[in-house]
């Protein structure tokens, strides 16, 4: 039989709402810049320049801001109005500050696993924003271990695990997103639930392990508890 130990939660679009407020911040850009570009161009060269910061300012709000004010300056030939520069730093500083809404049955699903086991909450982004969100969400109590990291690979889960609990084999992530949340966990040899969101940030889509021993795709977290449970007894 198969003994899990330990759960790794992801938090962004996992826990709680993220994306949504990115996809409006998004629309305000646009919208603040419909004079200088169609909305098309605008979209890839503000993927295109995010990409191309990822590996200087990491994940999160204050990147992305970032990000924008680069793309509008290079949509204005590098004299973006004075006004465009401050309702983008408007956007930023909204963002940051906007309530954390948790996602259905999360509350309940967390309190239920960690009776049982060790939670993990292994996220990317920015620290202090981060930090800020789990406060407001009232989950901190819940997990043994809080990682927020720069990049999640399978090192981080190898280092993660082995830290927090005793070891990717006896361990199961869960998150919303393929590329960061399953593949890496399970080339670490730890088991990987997909929990899809709504909407997923480009940069975080990969194809799915299909038939692979370690996955599973849930629909919601609340499915979660059950699989685990079922994995333990089945194995």
């Amino acid at each position: 039989m198969t003994t899990i130990t330990t759960v790794g939660l992801d938090a962004d679009d996992t826990l709680w709402h993220n994306e949504t407020i990115f996809r409006l911040s998004q629309k305000r850009f646009v919208d603040l810049l419909a004079d200088h570009a169609d909305e098309p161009v605008m979209m890839g060269r503000l993927a295109e320049v995010e990409q191309r910061n990822l590996r200087l300012y990491g994940y999160g709000v204050k990147g992305f801001t970032l990000s924008m004010l680069e793309t509008a300056m290079e949509l204005c030939d590098g004299a973006a109005p004075p006004h465009i520069i401050r309702e983008i730093l408007a956007a930023g500083r909204e963002m940051l500050a906007h309530p954390v809404e948790t996602l259905p049955g999360v509350d309940e699903v967390l309190a239920e696993l960690a009776e049982k086991y060790r939670l993990v909450l292994i996220t990317k982004g920015d620290l202090m924003d981060q930090e800020r969100k789990l406060a407001a969400s009232g989950l901190g109590d819940l997990f043994a271990a809080v990682d927020i990291v720069s990049e999640k690979d399978r090192s981080t889960y190898d280092r993660a695990f082995a830290l927090h609990g005793s070891g990717a084999a006896e361990a199961v992530m869960a998150g919303n997103s393929m590329k960061s949340d399953v593949l890496p966990a399970i080339e670490a040899g730890a088991f990987a639930a997909h929990i899809p969101y709504h909407i997923t940030w480009a940069h975080e889509l990969a194809d799915a392990p299909e038939g692979h021993p370690r996955y599973v795709s849930l629909s919601r977290i609340a499915e979660l508890p059950d699989w685990i449970a079922a994995m333990e007894q089945s194995r």
